[in-house]
């Protein structure tokens, strides 16, 4: 669940969460259709932190789910886990109002038997990345892994490091941010800066500089929602393409970019029950490389 939602009444938080109108998502918490830590969640209980488990519509379950644009790359993969690259364009999980493809369903149709632990559509995930935002993500394939994975994430002891390429030229030129999110005050599906936010901790340093923009390495301390996107827009350099947060609309068509520029570059963690580190890599894609290109012409 997004922070920002914590506390939340439920009808709102899943109408945010999930796409619904207020009064479909109110429909599905009165039917009994949403838990959480094992209790029934009325429409107008307060959520709190931690997994909420939504009940989807029959009629979403049974939808063919489309396939993966460009197929799925698996990065690294043993009995415990796969470490996966994720496209742009592709979510994590289902979700109600979300009809394109998951990763989830793309492992499956791989032949890929994730953990049992979790929200039936959400079995073996242990973090995300937003649709526009591609690069590597881990998954557990083991109940063990699981549960270690996610006290990983939630301890901060994974290491995510993340390029994206920021309009102008951040100053100083490596640093730390750190500021609340929370959601945005009049802004629906958007986060922001602001006073009683999560806190937000995120390392940043530039990797190289163009007339127009930087290309720049992220470290994160902490997982919030949109975190990188926000606290670079909070410095006034906003990440290319990142129409969301006011990015130039003709920087982004000179570049050719319809997202973010933003890619979960390296990722490293203490196997589950292996012991010994696991790092992984990922390329840029295609369309972000070929903006990098152009910057760099």
């Amino acid at each position: 669940m997004p922070d920002a939602l914590v506390g939340e009444r439920a009808d709102v938080a899943l109408a945010r969460m999930l796409g619904l109108s207020r009064s479909r998502a109110a429909e599905i918490a009165e039917s009994g259709g949403v838990w959480q830590d094992g209790r029934e969640i009325g429409k107008s209980d307060r959520l709190a932190d931690g997994v909420v488990m939504v009940e989807l519509p029959d009629a979403r379950a049974a939808m063919p789910e489309p396939p993966i644009p460009g197929g799925l790359r698996l990065v690294y993969e043993d009995a415990d886990l796969a470490v996966v690259d994720k496209p742009v364009g592709v979510a994590a999980h289902a979700a109600v109002g979300w009809t394109g493809a998951t990763l989830v369903g793309g492992l499956a149709a791989a032949g890929v038997t994730l953990a049992s632990s979790g929200v039936a559509e959400r079995q073996g995930i242990v973090h995300r990345l937003d649709v526009g935002t591609s690069g590597l993500m881990v998954v557990a394939k083991s109940e063990v892994a699981y549960t270690v994975l996610k006290r990983a994430f939630k301890e901060r002891t994974i290491e995510k490091i993340y390029h994206a390429v920021a309009q102008g030229h951040p100053d100083p030129t490596a640093g730390t941010i750190d500021a609340p999110i929370g959601r945005h005050p009049t802004s629906d599906f958007k986060f922001a800066v602001v006073e009683g936010g999560r806190p937000s901790i995120t390392h940043y340093e530039v990797l190289e500089m163009f007339p127009a923009a930087s290309l720049v390495e992220v470290h994160l301390e902490t997982g919030r929602t949109h975190q990188i996107r926000v606290h670079m827009a909070a410095m006034r350099h906003i990440l290319a393409g990142d129409l969301m947060y006011g990015a130039d609309p003709v920087l982004a068509k000179r570049l050719g970019l319809n997202r973010q520029w933003l890619h979960a570059r390296e990722l490293a963690f203490e196997h589950p029950t292996q012991g010994g580190e696991v790092r992984v890599t990922s390329d840029y894609p295609e369309d972000l490389a070929s903006a990098l290109a152009i910057l760099r012409g």
